[in-house]
């Protein structure tokens, strides 16, 4: 997709898709200090918020902190929950950051509200409005450079919140995101450029429920949550293997899968029930080819989900567009979904 096709420069959505290659580049890897510093004392961090704000940036935060390299951070536990859960958790003994991108979300300033009253030391706040009610009852806020968003899907913000909490694991370990930035925006720019096949996009926009698989780290789940704003279709996210556990029972012969980053021990089983026995379209989004369909996409050490991630939207505004669809206005969806209108 690009800003000189009539197809796409009328959409919020693709023009703020499209900014998020130079957040990536550019990003300072020193916003996240004070968190980092708490996380130091505690050893714990707890990452909440809800939809968007949480799916991708926490998930992804935690792989990333699972992934680095052997005893680089052996002693840094990270959790998430949503915000009305977390309600229900004692936290005192972790520093807790809390994002929503309007900063009113309903459940996300309760939750650093009942922190404050406790009187908890690490309460902390990411958000892209600079008069956020979060802010009020945090320690310490970060106020995201993205701007504020018009498309009801929120975008460059999920991708700078994964890099505010990215920034910590950059003062905790020796990782490699600040020196793979530059790679990764020209990256990020390649991926989002590209156009993707008539016929395949046809095949994607004429499915009755899109279906993703693929790790925990937050693409494949934050994906099947941008499906249902951007294309208006039903999807479901399986973690992991879970669709080789019985999920094909319930899969209907006008479904569609996308696999990000499959396993490749388990490319023939996926192909045996799905492709040969159901006979569903299965497409993959990786690093290299694989036995399906695949969209390849560039290897950038530290940025590989945010790639996938991408990708994933580049691919849904295409069908979005081709179902002659307003990808900027969902028909039901807010862009704050729960407002709080508390004290």
């Amino acid at each position: 997709m690009n800003l000189t096709d009539t197809r796409y420069n009328s959409f919020a959505l693709v023009r703020e898709m499209l900014e998020t290659p130079d957040i990536i580049a550019g990003y300072d890897f020193g916003t996240a200090k004070e968190i980092a510093e708490a996380v130091k004392k505690t050893g714990k961090i707890f990452l909440t918020g809800e939809g968007s704000s949480r799916i991708f940036p926490a998930k992804s935060f935690i792989a990333e902190l699972r992934r680095a390299p052997k005893n680089a951070a052996a002693n840094i536990t990270a959790a998430t929950e949503g915000s009305r859960q977390a309600m229900e958790y004692d936290l005192s003994a972790w520093a807790v950051a809390v994002a929503s991108n309007s900063g009113q979300t309903a459940e996300a300033v309760p939750l650093l509200l009942k922190l404050k009253d406790e009187k908890h030391p690490y309460r902390f706040a990411v958000t892209a409005n600079p008069e956020a009610k979060l802010l009020e009852y945090a320690t310490s806020g970060i106020v995201l450079s993205c701007g504020k968003e018009k498309a009801v899907a929120a975008t460059k913000s999920v991708v700078e919140q994964a890099l505010v909490y990215r920034s910590i694991l950059a003062q905790l370990t020796a990782c490699r995101f600040p020196t793979s930035a530059k790679q990764a925006g020209e990256a990020a720019k390649q991926v989002l450029d590209a156009e993707y096949g008539a016929d395949l996009i046809k095949q994607f926009a004429n499915a009755g429920q899109i279906y993703f698989a693929g790790r925990n780290d937050g693409v494949a789940e934050e994906l099947s949550l941008k499906t249902i704003e951007i294309t208006r279709k039903r999807s479901s996210y399986f973690e992991g293997t879970y669709l080789l556990h019985g999920v094909e029972e319930m899969i209907g012969t006008n479904d569609v899968l996308v696999l990000i980053e499959p396993f490749e021990t388990e490319w023939q089983r996926i192909k045996e029930r799905y492709v040969d026995a159901l006979k569903i379209p299965v497409l993959a989004v990786a690093s290299e080819s694989t036995i399906f369909p695949t969209i390849v996409i560039p290897k950038v050490s530290g940025y590989d989900t945010i790639l996938q991630l991408l990708a994933g939207w580049n691919f849904l505004v295409q069908i979005g567009v081709a179902c002659n669809i307003n990808i900027d206005k969902p028909l039901r969806a807010r862009k704050i979904g729960n407002e709080y209108v508390g004290r």
